[in-house]
């Protein structure tokens, strides 16, 4: 029997869902035995611990979490080794990273279709996760010509509240705020709370990980950038498995993508100031699935036909049946990732009612077809091979 150790601690969302997917392959192809160290053990213990703990215990290979590199763990045990990313990625071991930077440019894009111009960032500094979402945001803001703000800090959350709460309150209204992850969009939201800054309406508020007990008990709930990882914890005990089995050599990277957004009330603002424009892209949003026409739009607001297109144009920059077709694939993109149900009626719930052209559009706005969309996020994450050191 396979004998996996970890040293991975359980109470976040990212890590309960990576050991489903480790789990979830275990039982394809197993039966494997886990043994858990908590994360405490190597602080306590260090590496020499672990590795008389995995001699003793006869581990078949190590998943984990630590930051020094003092013994080499792989060479010692002769097993496969593979370092869940924190202060930097490995250049000993096999790496669980993620596509950080591209996190980072998902969420900027996000807000730029709100029309958002002010962008704000509240991370972890020195951590390679936060670091690089930050820098993928940070690029994308200037490169749509919005306006950067960031707080970036090591400290714990209790030694910096007051920093933040002057922070939050001297930022440009409204603002587009990204966290490196749901923990600290929660912070964030408690602090809003306590100096009577309001969420979206001055503050629309992005995390990552989907983690929807802390999303969720914030008020108002928190919308979250979800990340493929129950794949990546799969993928990680494929190539383990390759490994054991000397069908691989070397180390690898397991990367981890962002796949897509959960809407929550954080995120309910457009920063758009024409009053009219502002309740139709709300009425669209809301019934995007409906047979939308002008003259249905122009029934809510008191405008001419011609007098709305120039106004909608003008604020949105794109014109109202791009804007339509838009919010549409948007909806369809996120049923492909989300439900396993034919194409054929998924397409009608996002609105789309002629069948014969729905691979057309979206392939313009997505660049390649629904089936293609929804094989090449299904797929397991693949690993990026890295010559060994």
């Amino acid at each position: 029997m396979i004998k996996i150790l970890l040293l991975i601690d359980y109470s976040s969302e990212f890590d309960r869902k990576l050991l489903r997917g480790l789990v979830q392959y275990s039982k394809e192809n197993g039966p494997w035995l886990f043994y858990r160290l908590p994360s405490y053990y190597s602080a306590m213990h260090g590496e020499q611990g672990i590795l008389k703990w995995a001699k003793e215990w006869k581990a078949d290979a190590i998943i984990g979490q630590w930051n020094n590199d003092t013994i080499d763990l792989q060479k010692e045990l002769n097993i496969p080794v593979v370092l869940q990313n924190y202060h930097h990625r490995s250049v000993t071991y096999s790496n669980l990273t993620g596509d950080y930077k591209g996190t980072g440019r998902m969420a900027a894009q996000f807000f730029a279709k709100r029309m958002f111009r002010n962008f704000a960032y509240f991370g972890v500094k020195g951590v390679v996760w936060s670091d690089e979402r930050c820098e993928g945001y940070r690029q994308e803001v200037k490169r749509i010509g919005g306006e950067f703000f960031s707080f970036e800090s090591d400290k714990q959350e209790d030694e910096i509240r007051m920093e933040v709460s002057q922070w939050l309150q001297q930022l440009p209204k409204p603002v587009a705020l990204f966290c490196c992850d749901d923990a600290h969009a929660l912070f964030i939201s408690e602090t809003c709370r306590m100096n009577n800054i309001h969420i979206p309406e001055e503050i629309a508020l992005l995390g990552v990980d989907n983690d929807e007990l802390m999303c969720n008990i914030s008020d108002p709930p928190i919308s979250s950038i979800e990340l493929e990882v129950e794949r990546g914890g799969y993928s990680i005990g494929r190539l383990i498995h390759q490994q054991i089995k000397k069908e691989h050599e070397g180390t690898f990277n397991i990367v981890i993508n962002p796949i897509r957004i959960e809407l929550r009330q954080s995120t309910e603002k457009h920063n758009i100031k024409d009053p009219y424009i502002l309740e139709v892209v709300k009425y669209i949003d809301a019934h995007y699935s409906s047979d939308l026409t002008i003259e249905s739009l122009l029934a809510n607001i008191p405008l001419s036909r011609r007098n709305f297109e120039v106004k909608f144009k003008h604020a949105m920059n794109t014109s109202i049946y791009q804007y339509i077709l838009n919010c549409r694939v948007d909806h369809l993109a996120d049923l492909l990732l989300t439900t396993n149900r034919p194409l054929a009626d998924i397409a009608v719930d996002a609105g789309f009612k002629d069948y014969n052209n729905i691979s057309r559009i979206f392939k313009k706005f997505k660049g390649c077809s629904p089936l293609e969309y929804r094989e090449k996020k299904a797929k397991t994450t693949k690993a990026r091979q890295i010559p060994e050191k």
